[in-house]
């Protein structure tokens, strides 16, 4: 077993809490759990459930079972202006610096850069430290309203102060729609990811990146529409899949009975195929 330690953001009282995705991704990916520790008692944890996530832009929504909860005041990243204050707000280091904070300012907008879990996103810059455990923390303005969610850093010897951070207005948009999913049937193709190959392994292997096809069921959308075993699906929608969360996250952005194309590299040629997808309920 193995565990960890990072950041969230009260978004409401009555309990739903935002971090990123990569914070929770192994305990998604392997059926661990998730637990929160508040600021005014760090010794009991609370059991956590995951309501959802969207890996593409590595942001996850959490739900505990308590009200009354200090939801944070949201800003406007829209209107940030490089060399405003900005204060980072996290656990750098877990629980033993819990509510840490320190302070910069906005050093850059509308970055774009290569994150591992979720491919290429526009993020805020700031020089305020952001160490390992800040992840999913608030990066707030200096009236303490929440701009952005801290997310990445660039760490190696040559770089120092560049620290990255969603947008919180595109983070609360994404965040929304999760909430309001909630209780809505999910959308099914009926097929199951290979675990084996990731796509650093089929690239490796001379393949494009993507997600392999293990199975596909019988008489479900997929089989319907064609997939086959050995499939290497690497675009749905025209987004990137590298992985089975961003593979997954972009599947349950489409509800029951939408269509969608999925592109897929199969004995040496790539295809659009159009799958409706059906209800998992």
């Amino acid at each position: 077993s193995a565990s960890g330690a990072a950041s969230g953001i009260v978004l409401s009282e009555d309990g739903y809490i935002i971090t990123n995705y990569h914070v929770i991704s192994e305990a998604v990916e392997n059926s661990g759990k998730v637990e929160i520790f508040l600021s005014t008692d760090t010794e009991n944890s609370i059991s956590a459930e995951v309501v959802g996530y969207d890996a593409s832009a590595d942001l996850a929504v959490l739900k505990v079972d308590k009200t009354g909860l200090p939801a944070i005041e949201i800003g406007d990243s829209d209107s940030l202006k490089v060399g405003q204050t900005a204060v980072a707000i996290g656990n750098p280091g877990g629980l033993q610096f819990m509510g840490s904070t320190s302070a910069g300012v906005i050093s850059g907008l509308n970055r774009t850069i290569q994150l591992e879990s979720s491919g290429s996103m526009k993020l805020i810059q700031t020089d305020a430290a952001i160490n390992p455990g800040n992840s999913g923390g608030a990066l707030v303005d200096s009236q303490g309203r929440l701009v952005g969610i801290n997310s990445a850093k660039l760490a190696a010897t040559d770089y120092e102060g560049m620290g990255f951070a969603i947008p919180i207005n595109s983070a609360i948009e994404i965040c929304d729609r999760i909430i309001q999913k909630i209780g809505e049937p999910k959308s099914y193709l009926g097929l199951e990811i290979s675990t084996y190959y990731d796509s650093t392994t089929l690239q490796r292997m001379g393949y494009p990146a993507g997600v392999v096809v293990y199975s596909v069921t019988e008489g479900g959308p997929a089989s319907d529409a064609g997939l086959q075993r050995g499939d290497i699906i690497t675009q749905v929608n025209g987004a990137s899949v590298t992985s089975y969360a961003l593979f997954n996250s972009e599947k349950n952005k489409y509800s029951p009975g939408e269509t969608i194309t999925l592109t897929v590299y199969r004995q040496g040629r790539t295809s659009q195929i159009e799958v409706t997808l059906g209800s998992s309920n």
